[in-house]
């Protein structure tokens, strides 16, 4: 049984269709969740200099941030199966915003990090959204839904790099706080927004286009739960799944390490900030890291919409074959931006790189909805769950006193290059491709009725 009446189009300003719903509430949920995640991103030198932090016990950080995800975003994959996105996006909204507002009850370097790590789950609100738009939308627009929706929640992680640092100096500046009192405020800030919007999302959205999960079950029109058993077992054993886990880590990856280490790297590697005070250089720094995740606006769903294109041309290996090109050139984009030691240069390195790694991931979305269409929420929640791995075994060259910074980066972009090549050994057998190329015309033919209805009632 499959689902019906997925949505052929994205008509963003219609609010009305419960398939429209989803997508904007999937998007500004998971913007909420990015944004809280790395809330505390920028104002690690607060952080680091209260807490007298090492370079190590820093790396330490990084890595706690996303090591949680890994396991989080397996086990979200399961639980969207089994209770379906809407359940399951309500009670990681308001479960993960409590040590998002904890972490102001840290005050060493271990009850930080505990922090920080338990925060990290609230990243598996990524694979939910993923879910939910990958099921209420059809095969011929659905992988640049899945990267707008995606791409937008993802812009999080540039605007808290520009807003955490003004709500910082906010409390501060214009209430007085301390600089210890104002991060601690700032985090419970971001974290009472993701509670309130747990609740919203109950009651806003449902599951599928024709209702919630529970329901459909109910009326025969979904497998009972029971069936779901083996899904994740199926999904491992498809040497497709860990091929996309490794490119996904080397793209959605990247860009959790970039998004923690941005704002220290502006700040420890160029000289324009040397001479600054605390706050306003942590406000400039905070800026251009912002640059980088504001690519989000539209760069993950140019990997999408082309990934959609080159599907409707090549089928679906035309969708893996555009995966190629713009994973191959991230990791050329990475080693550049990596040499860049004069500030005017890296920032336009560093934007080229932000565009073709969020292209990355909205192309590697574009490919995960028709891996297995049965076991949706295992291979979402598996090659998710890559990306949160990638971070964490970047974030090992990060710790280290042996390797600078730069040379980290460099290192991963070259490895990054090597990962492209996992895409030819992701195939389609020629049944798979026959099918989704008539459930593609149907859904045009479907559009097309749309309008012609449309002009009908407007005439």
């Amino acid at each position: 049984m499959e689902i019906q009446n997925k949505a052929t189009r994205i008509n963003l300003f219609n609010f009305s269709t419960p398939q429209m719903r989803a997508f904007h509430m999937s998007w500004f949920a998971f913007f909420l969740c990015f944004f809280a995640w790395f809330g505390i991103a920028p104002l690690m030198k607060v952080v680091r200099e209260e807490m007298l932090l090492t370079k190590e016990q820093v790396g330490w950080c990084i890595i706690g941030s996303v090591a949680i995800t890994v396991i989080a975003r397996l086990f979200i994959g399961w639980l969207c199966d089994q209770i379906g996105p809407r359940l399951s996006y309500t009670w990681l909204l308001i479960l993960g915003s409590l040590p998002v507002m904890g972490i102001g009850f840290a005050h060493d370097y271990t009850t930080f990090l505990m922090f920080r790590i338990a925060i990290g789950a609230i990243g598996a609100s990524f694979v939910i959204t993923q879910y939910h738009t990958s099921i209420m939308f059809a095969p011929n627009c659905v992988g640049t839904a899945n990267a707008t929706s995606a791409g937008w929640g993802n812009l999080g992680g540039g605007v808290t790099q520009l807003v955490m640092p003004l709500i910082f100096t906010l409390f501060i500046g214009v209430l007085g706080f301390s600089d210890s009192l104002g991060w601690r405020a700032s985090m419970f800030v971001a974290g009472l927004i993701c509670a309130l919007t747990g609740i919203a999302y109950y009651f806003l959205t449902q599951d599928a286009p024709d209702g919630n999960f529970k329901e459909l079950r109910a009326a025969g029109k979904l497998p009972q739960k029971a069936n779901n058993k083996g899904k994740f077992w199926t999904a491992c054993k498809d040497h497709r799944v860990w091929a996309l886990f490794v490119i996904y880590g080397a793209c959605f990856g990247i860009e959790l390490t970039i998004n923690n280490i941005a704002a220290l790297y502006f700040l420890d590697h160029f000289d324009y900030f040397q001479d600054m005070e605390t706050a306003h250089a942590i406000k400039m720094a905070g800026l251009f890291a912002g640059m980088f995740g504001l690519m989000n606006i539209f760069a993950r769903t140019l990997g999408g919409l082309f990934g959609d294109r080159f599907g409707e041309k090549w089928g679906l290996s035309g969708r893996v074959k555009w995966l190629f090109v713009v994973i191959f050139c991230e990791g050329i984009a990475l080693m550049l931006f990596s040499q860049m030691s004069i500030l005017v240069m890296a920032l336009p390195a560093l934007i080229i790189f932000s565009l073709f790694v969020q292209m990355s991931e909205g192309a590697t979305y574009s490919v995960v909805p028709f891996i297995n269409p049965k076991a949706l929420g295992a291979v979402s929640g598996i090659v998710g769950a890559g990306g949160n791995a990638g971070a964490v075994a970047a974030g090992f060259l990060f710790k280290t006193h042996a390797i600078t910074w730069p040379t980290a980066l460099f290192i991963i972009g070259a490895i990054v290059t090597c990962c492209s090549f996992l895409t030819f050994i992701v195939r389609f057998s020629e049944e798979t491709e026959e099918e989704v190329r008539l459930a593609h015309e149907l859904a045009v033919t479907a559009r097309s009725g749309e309008k012609e209805l449309a002009t009908v009632i407007g005439n």
